[in-house]
């Protein structure tokens, strides 16, 4: 393992775009940290290979981001491995419920896709903050979606959509907060993609991880606090 090279964590990286987007940044040379809530999910996604000529390499580790020990004790194996946290990737998310509606959805159901899309991406930035704050090219890219810009927003996918919107403020705040310690924090938008969540239909997974992966890798001189789909801003 080269301790030199970028060390990133992807939460929910088991699979669909997490999967890709560990993939691809093991591709240009990171050391991936690919987590998922069971180990032998990570252990089996860890075990594919990296994007083709990629001279970095997958770590499983096992984490949900709704249990606060879970993420404390991850946070401690990589101070303890690496001391420090390149990139965070908060890809974890959950119900992408089209069928429901505001006006008579279960609201013990929006807490519970709150609990991951939201708090879960808080608490896992909150966590890794000191090992960030020791990079000196931190990056955090909330995975957001189109679906939680309030400009074009309407009825349906109650808690996903605001699980989303919410994500967003929190990337503003997030950058605000933290841009006197050089660390950008973006959102990005995917796209349609056409993966377990998405379903079928949308653009290759690949796709989708390389918008992703281009909000982890800006440069020093990047954008911080936006919300971007290939690398050009959504309204909010």
């Amino acid at each position: 393992m080269n301790t030199a090279a970028p060390v990133a964590l992807v939460t929910g990286g088991n699979r669909g775009i997490g999967r890709e987007t560990a993939r691809q940044l093991a591709g240009l040379g990171h050391t991936v940290l690919l987590s998922a809530r069971r180990s032998e999910d990570a252990e089996r996604a860890a075990a594919e290979p990296v994007a083709p000529g990629g001279s970095g390499t997958l770590l499983p580790c096992r984490l949900d981001v709704t249990d606060a020990d879970s993420v404390r004790a991850l946070a401690s194996r990589v101070e303890e491995e690496f001391g420090r946290l390149d990139v965070l990737v908060n890809n974890a998310a959950v119900n992408y419920d089209t069928a429901r509606r505001a006006v008579s959805v279960d609201l013990d159901e929006v807490r519970r896709t709150l609990e991951t899309n939201l708090f879960g991406a808080w608490r896992t930035t909150q966590e890794f903050l000191p090992l960030l704050r020791r990079s000196p090219h931190a990056r955090v890219v909330n995975v957001s979606s189109e679906s939680g810009s309030l400009e074009g927003m309407s009825g349906g996918t109650p808690a996903y959509g605001v699980s989303k919107a919410a994500l967003n403020a929190l990337t503003r705040k997030l950058a605000d907060e933290l841009r006197a310690d050089r660390i950008l924090v973006n959102a990005v938008c995917p796209g349609w993609i056409a993966t377990d969540m998405g379903g079928p239909g949308g653009a290759p997974v690949d796709q989708g991880a390389t918008r992703v992966v281009w909000a982890a890798t800006l440069p020093d001189s990047g954008p911080t606090g936006g919300f971007f789909r290939d690398g050009e801003p959504l309204p909010w």
